[in-house]
């Protein structure tokens, strides 16, 4: 039986299709039967009771150059869908928290993947901080005086963005460094939001490592490796790609936090470990599925779509 599924997400023409992890989800439902309709968050919207959103039914191939065919654009009750993808990329700011106050309207009638309320609840640097044994020694502040202590305290640190992606905004700040105030300075300059620091981990040399979890279980892991004299090995700065195993350490951190992400119902999640310690829990739109896929040869596609089946009676 095809599902009617819909795809929030950024302009889907634009995607890189041998990397988008939403491009190999729209792929694989194809795949399955299920049926596609694409809108943009912006096109979102909550008129008299009804949440509906302006978009096109797609059909999508693996073509570069002519990757989506589009169908006529039409409005739709998103209520009438039977999944509802939020996959819009990051900055998490008051737009992205708005998408998913509109999508708890329909959710779980709807099944909204992921959850749109724990991901609302569960930001990428915050969930963490329910972990501190898994995770480096780490502050959340606005205030520079307390920035400044945790620096005094542990030397090498980095300072990013507590709601940033990507990469941007990274920094390292080493013993010598004399930017901490500077850098605050930009910060508080750009926005009202705290910053968030943690303790260099010199093993980010070799690699941070993206563990993808479907439905709270481990089903891989691909390690992005920063160019030489680099300290982000995000992919969108510049990170190499490489195949990579699962460590004993690497299962601890996912047999501790998986049943709280299954719970939650974050159906696809991206975790960032750098040596033995967990930074990040990815659950907005987590990717490293389609590099995955060609090393280790694991479709997580298609483990995806066996639990929406499931959560959907399938």
């Amino acid at each position: 039986m095809p599902l009617n599924v819909a795809l929030q997400m950024d302009p889907i023409g634009a995607v890189n299709i041998n990397a988008d992890s939403t491009f190999r989800i729209a792929l694989e439902a194809q795949t399955r039967g299920h049926r596609l309709f694409f809108y943009t968050p912006d096109k979102l919207a909550f008129v008299e009771g009804r949440v509906i959103a302006r978009g096109f039914p797609v059909e999508v191939r693996r073509e570069l150059g002519n990757h989506v065919t589009f169908g006529a654009e039409t409005e739709v009750d998103l209520a009438d869908f039977d999944v509802v993808w939020l996959r819009q990329d990051p900055p998490f700011d008051m737009g992205y928290i708005t998408t998913t106050h509109l999508l708890d309207m329909i959710h779980p009638r709807t099944l909204v993947v992921n959850d749109p309320f724990w991901v609302r609840n569960c930001p990428e640097k915050l969930l963490v901080l329910q972990f501190p044994d898994l995770t480096p020694p780490t502050a959340i502040a606005r205030d520079l005086a307390t920035i400044r202590a945790f620096k005094a305290r542990h030397g090498d640190v980095i300072l990013k963005p507590l709601y940033g992606n990507g990469g941007a905004g990274v920094f390292r700040l080493d013993a010598q460094d004399r930017n901490l105030a500077s850098l605050h300075e930009v910060f508080m300059g750009i926005n009202r939001e705290p910053l968030i620091v943690q303790k260099f981990l010199p093993a980010v040399s070799q690699g941070d490592k993206r563990i993808i979890l479907v439905d709270g279980e481990p089903v891989g892991a691909i390690n992005r490796v920063p160019q030489a004299g680099e300290t982000r090995s995000n992919m969108h700065a510049g990170g190499r790609p490489e195949p990579v195993g699962l460590t004993p350490r690497d299962l601890e951190i996912c047999a501790a936090i998986g049943p709280v992400l299954k719970e939650k119902g974050q159906v696809f999640v991206g975790i960032d470990v750098i040596g033995d310690w967990l930074t990040e829990i990815n659950v907005t739109s987590p990717t490293g599925i389609q590099e995955l896929e060609r090393f280790d040869g694991f479709n997580a596609a298609e483990r995806i779509w066996q639990v929406i089946e499931a959560k959907r009676g399938l």
